[in-house]
């Protein structure tokens, strides 16, 4: 039996774009669409990250092993009239080195966002995933989330 990750989870320092960046491209799907320049960190992706520390509702994390950073995710605080005026969370760009997949690394980085939420008073978390990924589906549903919407995305 494997032993179970021992990870960090703290919020991303701007020295962690290029990891981060990396991360979020190493995927079948993200490597289609993560684009970095030479130092793997372009003005975009520089620019993005000072918005999401600058604002109180956004947060971007990463967990790390052994002080190396192999999980990201992002976590944003929505106001909402709905719910009775309640505030939700929004989880987004989960990633995972690939060599800690399937070993409870994801699922602690999940909890972790759920107890942020809880403490910042959200009445719930709410995600999205590409259809694509169908093992992420049923890793989803494992901690609790239930497919109760179908989204909708309009590139622009």
């Amino acid at each position: 039996m494997t032993e179970p990750v021992e990870l960090v989870i703290r919020d991303a320092v701007e020295t962690d774009l290029a990891r981060i960046i990396a991360l979020l491209s190493d995927d079948f799907l993200g490597n289609t669409r993560e684009v970095a320049d030479e130092t793997g960190i372009s003005e975009a992706y520089r620019s993005a990250f000072q918005a999401i520390e600058a604002s109180p509702e956004n947060r971007l994390f990463v967990a790390c092993r052994d002080d190396e950073v192999v999980g990201t995710f992002q976590l944003t605080m929505i106001p909402g009239l709905s719910f009775t005026g309640g505030k939700r969370a929004q989880i987004e760009a989960v990633r995972i080195d690939e060599s800690l997949r399937g070993q409870g690394a994801g699922k602690k980085m999940i909890e972790f966002g759920i107890a942020e939420a809880r403490a910042a008073d959200c009445c719930m978390v709410q995600l999205t995933m590409n259809k694509q990924r169908v093992d992420t589906l049923r890793f989803y549903e494992r901690l609790g989330f239930s497919a109760t919407h179908e989204g909708f995305k309009l590139m622009l």
